[in-house]
């Protein structure tokens, strides 16, 4: 028996030398993005145009940092501003020490003249006169707590002046009154039954155009849920203290919005018919007409399976649907939502999968009726670009119109609003980021793929031909110092016919003749696409792989940007999150690269990815060995209302019962990492809770991380370390380096 556990050690000792997951792993991989940083200078982040000029602004990467760039359409480049001179002037006014290769300045906003600028500071809202370079805090950051999550309307008390100038409206004890800015004094009721169950809101452009209007929505409250949080570790004193936040949950009873229309100068009521709008899940802010003969809004009814367009008449209150949506599964309103009212509104411009794929509409406004389609085909409108109305073009971003190219690569075209005259003006082969020019004259686009840094172009709308080329990042000198792209591969899906794309990324130290385990990085969130489509030098996936990993992801069915039908398969199913897709892409690749060990597959997500993540070890644990599963929304019961009733339905039904991974706890197969932040106001850490109870009373074996003062999210080097020891432990079979020892 000596000599057995003997021989036993020699072979453990021999398997963990020739293994990865060493430190110096760990060292490469953290030192990742430091290392291509200076290969990848001149990468331009989006351009944006300043207000209607021709001259446009974006960001610019360098070796240590970044810088802000000004460019007009001649092609003329300069740097935007001394980023000497701001850094110094924040710091002075903030005291943090910033740095002008580091300034992390978002929503940044010209001028026309281009001698100021706004821009939000660590939570701040910020003005810089440049020409003095003083700065002014126009705002402080809002606290974290205490906001609304949910489509509700909030009641407003600031007057809103008529747009003659000379009344303005406001309320006062839940009613609208009227008063002449002239004499304040004596102001006027319009309505006398609001009250604090059914009150008066001021919200949006509520007067018409000729002042002899006034269209407001009347508001039922709904359900006020609280979420309580305790601050264990507060920065400021020794005691713990509670905060709570406002958050609406799927089946929570919402407030009831319903426009009401008043004639100013009778202070009468004009009824309006709601039979159209009658069960809101939201409506848009109140629209009018230029010429004051009607107003508009937009009504999502509770389950998302129907979408209006309401037009109500000023005159007498009668409202008709301009577009009447509707779908037996959902109507995508988060990335497929798109209008665009045309000659004040006799014409209106309108996005729908009606006939299976995204694309766009012409309504008659009048009748509600479609004048025709303008795109069609098997291929996908993403997003509206530009709309050109005297010369009556749309510009526009697709994906999916090349068979032989990836039908995620984003391209921009030009088309006729009858539908003719589809033009492309982006070239085939990668996936291009594009902003049109307010005269709709020039477009910049920035076209790049993961194996392809990227290339920022000024082009004309006309044919797309090249002004010039604003910035490009060479691929020559970070090839020559090592780095590789991660390899594109695609397989069928669980119908054997579609193709599900995915990425593979390898440890830089790869060996062919060796085998890897395997980890999937997944977020099946159906709100969108997440496989990687253009360039990053240092993917955070490539940091795990150089631990002795290969690291992949891939698109199942049930995520957007394909069909209709490849979407549906997530309706009232999130907890397929497209594993039946990821399990044969998963197999197809272990049959063609040897060194792909599927035998030891894990996987790790966040927020949704952290649902699914651990979903892949209750309803696939034999196919799955391991998960670590971050910041969770477990069961869609106890996650915010927009997004998971869009997916799993109203009213609640038991198929929410049916994904939830706090019901299914007792099948939990694998080895199971969870971790949540104690102040995550994105998804109550009450949800990964429950799925530890559910756990303990299944008497499961389970790792757990609680942070202490986190959110959501940015959690930093410590998760990232625990969740690379975790893998390293139970895929590689190596002791991780001791933290408490080394540095």
């Amino acid at each position: 028996m000596g000599n057995l556990r003997f021989l036993s050690l020699i072979f453990v000792l021999a398997v963990q030398s020739a293994a990865q997951g060493t430190l110096a792993d760990y060292q490469r991989s953290v030192e990742l993005t430091g290392k291509w940083r200076p290969y990848t200078a001149g990468a331009a982040g989006p351009v944006r145009w300043i207000g209607s000029s021709s001259r446009f602004w974006y960001q610019r990467s360098t070796a240590t940092g970044h810088e802000f760039v000004l460019g007009d359409t001649s092609g003329t480049t300069r740097l935007a501003f001394d980023h000497e001179r701001l850094a110094k002037a924040l710091t002075a006014e903030t005291g943090d020490d910033l740095k002008p290769t580091r300034l992390a300045l978002f929503d940044l906003q010209f001028s026309e003249k281009e001698n100021t600028i706004e821009f939000m500071l660590s939570g701040d809202r910020w003005r810089i006169d440049l020409d003095t370079y003083t700065a002014k805090r126009l705002s402080q950051r809002s606290p974290r707590f205490g906001a609304i999550t949910g489509p509700r309307v909030a009641e407003k008390n600031e007057p809103v002046p008529s747009p003659d100038g000379k009344l303005e409206a406001f309320l006062q004890n839940h009613n609208v009154w009227i008063r002449e800015k002239a004499d304040p004094k004596k102001p006027k009721p319009l309505s006398t039954d609001g009250s604090e169950g059914n009150y008066y809101t001021l919200g949006g452009p509520v007067w018409s155009p000729d002042s002899q209007k006034l269209a407001v929505y009347r508001v039922r409250p709904g359900q006020r849920r609280r979420i309580l949080y305790i601050e264990s570790s507060p920065p400021d004193q020794v005691q713990p203290r509670t905060k709570e936040t406002t958050y609406v949950k799927p089946g929570d009873a919402l407030d009831i919005p319903q426009p009401v229309l008043f004639d100013v100068a009778s202070r009468k009521q004009i009824p309006i018919d709601n039979a159209l709008f009658a069960n809101p899940y939201a409506m848009s802010r109140i629209e009018w007409r230029k010429d004051s003969r009607a107003f508009t809004f937009e009504y999502n009814q509770r389950g998302h399976q129907l979408y209006r367009v309401i037009e109500v008449d000023a005159s007498t209150g009668s409202p008709h649907a301009i577009i009447d949506e509707s779908s037996p599964t959902f109507f995508c309103y988060y990335s497929k939502l798109y209008r665009k009212d045309l000659a004040d509104g006799r014409e209106t411009i309108w996005m729908s999968e009606r006939d299976g794929w995204n694309h766009l509409y012409l309504y008659d406004a009048a009748s509600g009726r479609v004048k025709h389609q303008i795109t069609r085909g098997q291929w996908v409108v993403r997003s509206v670009a530009a709309v050109d109305e005297p010369r009556r073009h749309i510009y526009f971003i697709a994906s999916g119109i090349d068979a032989d190219q990836d039908p995620y690569f984003r391209y921009l075209f030009r088309m006729n609003f009858d539908g003719t005259g589809l033009t492309r003006l982006t070239p085939a082969g990668a996936d291009h980021d594009v902003s049109v020019s307010p005269d709709f004259q020039f477009f910049t686009s920035t076209r790049s793929r993961v194996d392809l840094p990227p290339v920022t172009e000024l082009r004309t709308t006309s044919d797309g031909s090249l002004i010039k080329v604003l910035e490009k990042v060479d691929a020559a000198p970070l090839r020559n110092a090592g780095w590789r792209a991660p390899q594109v591969f695609t397989a069928k899906g669980r119908d054997a016919k579609t193709d599900i794309w995915g990425l593979i990324y390898k440890p830089s130290q790869f060996d062919p003749a060796k085998k890897y385990p395997v980890l999937e990085y997944i977020y099946a969130g159906p709100h969108d696409s997440f496989v990687p489509k253009s360039f990053t030098a240092a993917h955070p996936m490539q940091a795990m792989a150089e631990l002795g990993f290969i690291v992949v992801q891939m698109d199942g069915m049930g995520t957007s940007n394909r069909s209709k039908a490849f979407h549906d398969v997530c309706w009232k199913n999130i907890g397929d999150a497209g594993f039946p897709d990821r399990i044969a892409w998963h197999k197809a690749a272990a049959a063609k690269f040897p060194w792909y060990d599927v035998d030891r597959l894990g996987i790790y997500g966040h927020s949704a990815g952290g649902q699914n993540s651990l979903g892949a070890l209750l309803f696939h644990g034999d196919f799955y060995k391991a998960a670590a599963s971050s910041a969770g929304c477990h069961d869609n019961r106890m996650d915010k209302i927009s997004w998971n009733e869009q997916w799993m339905g109203w009213p609640v039904g038991p198929e929410y019962a049916a994904s939830s991974n706090v019901d299914h706890a007792s099948k939990l197969k694998g080895k199971l990492l969870l971790a949540v932040g104690e102040l995550d106001t994105n998804v109550d850490p009450a949800s990964t809770m429950q799925v530890v109870n559910a756990l303990i009373k299944s008497k499961k074996t389970f790792d757990l991380l609680f942070l202490p003062g986190a959110g959501h999210g940015g959690w930093g080097d410590y998760w990232d370390r625990k969740r690379a020891d975790f893998f390293v432990r139970h895929l590689l079979g190596v002791t991780p380096p001791d933290w408490n020892v080394v540095t």
